[in-house]
């Protein structure tokens, strides 16, 4: 099912929530160890982030460096087809511009059609390590609307090599929203234009970069309505679990943490101390959007079940 039908289907606020695959070389089990817990609140629908090559550099006979390319979370579309077959919910994959061809997404395109997965959320993806700016990859996409639009055509029969006959899929699409602004937008006025972008080329929801202040989300959803994007606008949540990300969170995803949440975290003897003001702060987020009438509370687990269990407990 689509995810703008599991929300239009939904008399009361959903839960979901957003996985990463395991380190190359680890089973699936660690997966399922995460999923089972949180089973019991029904989430609907369930997301696998993708994440793009990088470069290492091996070490010749001779002594030269060679640059080889890696992945060091393979596995999406597996895992998305081994949640749907043991937990009998959608699976929503994510799809990255950075490290893939054009025919390399088509083909990936093609197999989630096969699986019968219904959705998918379009980002453009990271740069890599060593790189301070993103660098498509030759023939590839620059841009997650380029990328929408290459599923959008799909959506509509259209692929890149006007396959005979070819069977129009169905994929319900997502993109990401920015309630504190793109890095890369030099403004919110910008921004706006560009997400509306996305809905007039197909995307019908939206899933929030992650965010500690609610304010940030309701003034973010009234400037959509206003810009005239009239999608599902899905906030995106994350508990503090640690003093570092004070400092990691805001140089990762660019967002503000509000000064009571730092000043109390800067406070604690403990990491059990800092985990608890985290889960606390959440939970009360959380009752605070849906009272603001969020359609989903979608929570990104990093790989860590315990403190979205502790929320879910709480509030679902």
């Amino acid at each position: 099912m689509k995810v703008v039908e599991h929300i239009k289907n939904a008399k009361k606020t959903l839960f979901s929530f957003e996985l990463l695959p395991p380190l190359k070389g680890k089973g699936i089990q660690s997966i399922f160890d995460t999923i089972d817990p949180l089973m019991e609140f029904n989430p609907p629908f369930i997301d696998v982030t993708y994440h793009r090559e990088d470069f290492i550099y091996k070490q010749r006979e001779n002594g030269l460096l060679e640059k080889v390319a890696y992945r060091k979370r393979p596995g999406t579309v597996a895992i998305c087809a081994a949640i749907m077959h043991r937990y009998n919910v959608d699976a929503v994959p994510h799809l990255i511009c950075g490290g893939f061809t054009k025919e390399e997404t088509e083909n990936a395109l093609i197999e989630l059609a096969f699986l019968g997965i219904d959705n998918v959320l379009v980002l453009r993806g990271d740069s890599r390590k060593a790189e301070p700016n993103f660098i498509p990859t030759p023939g590839g996409h620059a841009f997650a609307s380029e990328l929408l639009k290459q599923v959008s055509d799909l959506n509509n029969g259209v692929y890149m090599h006007d396959e005979e006959l070819s069977t129009a899929t169905n994929f319900c699409i997502g993109v990401a929203g920015y309630p504190e602004k793109h890095f890369e937008a030099p403004n919110m006025k910008t921004d706006m234009v560009y997400l509306k972008k996305k809905v007039d080329l197909g995307a019908e929801f939206i899933v929030t970069q992650m965010f500690f202040d609610n304010q940030k989300y309701i003034d973010f959803v009234k400037l959509c309505r206003a810009n005239g994007i009239d999608v599902p606008i899905i906030p995106g949540l994350k508990a503090i679990t640690g003093k570092k990300q004070l400092i990691n969170l805001p140089k990762i995803f660019n967002i503000d943490i509000p000064s009571d949440l730092s000043e109390a975290i800067n406070q604690c003897k403990t990491d059990e101390d800092v985990k608890k003001i985290g889960v606390d702060w959440l939970i009360h987020q959380s009752k605070g959007l849906i009272e603001a009438g969020a359609p989903v509370l979608h929570y990104y687990t990093m790989g860590n079940a315990e403190p979205t269990l502790q929320i879910a407990k709480a509030i679902f």
